[in-house]
């Protein structure tokens, strides 16, 4: 048997199985989803109160009242501005380190299952087609056995196997819009992040690089 036969023969497999695969993709797709969705709108803040809320912590360098009141928060703004509070004390150098620390802890986690998505609604049409390939290649070997089965039977057989691309791009389109919104979710989130991060420097340069009442840079 030649390279070209066993080829064949794995083709005539049919398509039923990348149908499968589409199928679940298409579960494991929605699934990421929702648990997407959940954790975004599960660390939802409101960026002007956390803002002035957190600049304020730092200045007096309260590490327990920051602590106290968003140490329960999972949103990147938070956590990388309480890092921030809690280096306050050490001046405006080390509490820039802190938070860019703090950001790149998190943002990993808050881009979790993205790449999949990603990668799903760019290939999940080429599986398909892969499937209506395997289909035609079926159809045509079933009229060379069986020539009495005629043309109807084969083109039977190619709309058939034009499902798995149908299949495909049904299975892409909510990957790709959903990576989109949860990528400019992550952005905006970013962004804001940076923006609390500037506020609690700037608070910290204006009042001499460092908390009130926290000691100095020669001391820390």
């Amino acid at each position: 048997m030649n390279l070209t036969e066993k080829f064949l023969g794995f083709a005539l497999l049919g398509a039923e199985w990348v149908m499968w695969l589409l199928v679940f993709l298409s579960v494991l797709s929605v699934s990421i989803m929702v648990e997407r969705w959940r954790w975004y709108r599960a660390r939802r803040v409101d960026i002007d109160t956390l803002t002035k809320d957190l600049r304020d912590f730092a200045a007096r360098g309260d590490i327990d009242g920051a602590t106290k009141r968003y140490g329960s928060s999972g949103a990147m703004e938070a956590v990388v501005g309480l890092a921030g509070v809690r280096e306050a004390a050490h001046g405006a150098d080390a509490t820039a380190e802190a938070m860019l620390a703090a950001r790149a802890a998190e943002r990993p986690q808050h881009e979790r299952g993205l790449a999949f998505l990603g990668t799903l609604g760019n290939n999940a049409p080429f599986i398909g087609l892969f499937g209506t390939c395997l289909g035609v290649i079926q159809a045509f070997d079933d009229l060379a056995k069986h020539s009495e089965l005629g043309e109807r039977s084969v083109m039977s057989g190619v709309s058939e196997s034009l499902v798995a691309t149908a299949v495909g791009l049904l299975v892409a389109l909510p990957a790709v819009v959903a990576f989109n919104s949860f990528q400019r979710r992550v952005r905006l989130m970013s962004a804001q992040t940076d923006s609390v991060a500037h506020s609690i420097l700037a608070e910290l340069r204006a009042d001499g690089g460092r908390a009130r009442g926290g000691p100095s840079r020669e001391a820390a």
